[in-house]
């Protein structure tokens, strides 16, 4: 028996694969470096169903180092950040620490669950003192800290090996972890769906019993609705306002009618899984009148023989099935019958 919770609450909201797909907005750096469209973003969030805010909290002198050398630049011609170094574009995306209060503010308002994707310890005890409900974390010394905060962790595997995973998993769980979402994430900005491997997600379910979701940074919402049928519970999108607006991460972003669609497309999928089922569902009783059945095709008389002209397979399915064709064929009618009646087997002797 797993000691990781298979339902899992998170500000009062069910995370669960019998509740809909928990939807989570990213906003990463597309606010700009502006904190009133920080706070539009989170408006349009909401107006687009979104269930979630994430953020990322860090600064650029906590995530890399303030050197412009070689190492710290990003010489890659297929990167969306090529010719950058690492400390300037970290400038440009963080989330100013002190707009993060503002924004969960505005989250709470409008009804959405706001959390955190913290770079380093000092990160985690800054959220700790804005009672975050849950945290995203990527390495073993943050998922340590975290796991003993008793709080839900969404754990990002972009690039893990299985074995990088397990000690992930096993650090989670012996400094507290209970309540435990793996994400299928691939680590390209953008993802080429065909790069996306999500048939890892119910692998990854069975492997560590818990809950396993998607970290998307391809175009457009099919991947996310995919992963639903292989049981994914929760889906983390990038967010902006438009991608005209630009921004480090605005290429690979959704904007709000794409969100919107997002969300209604993951729920759709969720509610198509349904059970093994074989039989005509409730919705589909009153169909079985349109399929075909054996009716009599031409005025008889008693004792008249069925043959390919008088009995025929039509609509309505109100008469024996069509299989049973052969065997009323050379039989004789026990009564007359008119064009039109259903066959039943005591239309023969």
């Amino acid at each position: 028996m797993s000691i990781i919770n298979k339902d899992i609450q998170i500000a009062g909201r069910l995370i669960s694969p019998n509740e809909p797909p928990f939807i989570v907005a990213e906003m990463s750096g597309n606010h700009n470096q502006s904190l009133g469209r920080a706070l539009e973003i989170v408006e349009v969030a909401a107006k687009s169903g979104a269930h979630a805010v994430k953020l990322q909290t860090y600064t650029a002198d906590t995530i890399t180092l303030n050197v412009k050398e070689k190492d710290f630049f990003i010489n890659d011609s297929k990167n969306l950040w090529n010719g950058s170094y690492l400390y300037d574009l970290y400038n440009k995306a963080y989330t100013p620490w002190e707009w993060h209060k503002p924004i969960m503010d505005k989250c709470k308002e409008l009804g959405l669950i706001c959390f955190s994707t913290p770079f380093d310890e000092t990160a985690v005890d800054f959220l700790e003192t804005l009672n975050v409900p849950c945290y995203e974390v990527v390495h073993l010394p943050l998922i340590k800290k975290v796991a003993q905060t008793g709080k839900p962790i969404i754990m990002s595997t972009g690039m893990a090996s299985i074995a990088e995973l397990d000690d992930a998993v096993k650090t989670a769980i012996s400094n507290g972890c209970k309540d435990l979402i793996l994400l299928k994430c691939t680590s390209s900005y953008p993802a080429e769906p065909s790069q996306s491997n999500i048939l890892t997600i119910p692998h990854m379910r069975e492997l560590f019993d818990c809950q396993v979701g998607l970290s998307d940074h391809t175009l457009g919402i099919g991947v996310s609705v995919a992963s639903v049928a292989l049981g994914a519970t929760f889906i983390e999108k990038h967010f902006t306002l438009s991608r005209a607006d630009g921004g480090v991460d605005s290429d690979f972003s959704l904007e709000p009618e794409e969100m919107k669609n997002l969300v209604i497309e993951t729920k759709r999928a969720w509610q198509a899984l349904g059970n093994v089922c074989y039989k005509p569902s409730g919705s589909e009783e009153k169909s079985l009148q349109f399929r075909r059945s054996l009716y009599v095709a031409q005025d008889m008389k008693s004792g008249d023989v069925f043959t390919q002209e008088n009995l025929r397979i039509v609509r309505p399915g109100l008469g024996m099935p069509p299989q049973y064709y052969d065997e009323f064929l050379g039989k004789k009618v026990s009564r007359d019958l008119k064009k039109g009646t259903p066959v039943k087997w005591d239309a023969i002797i």
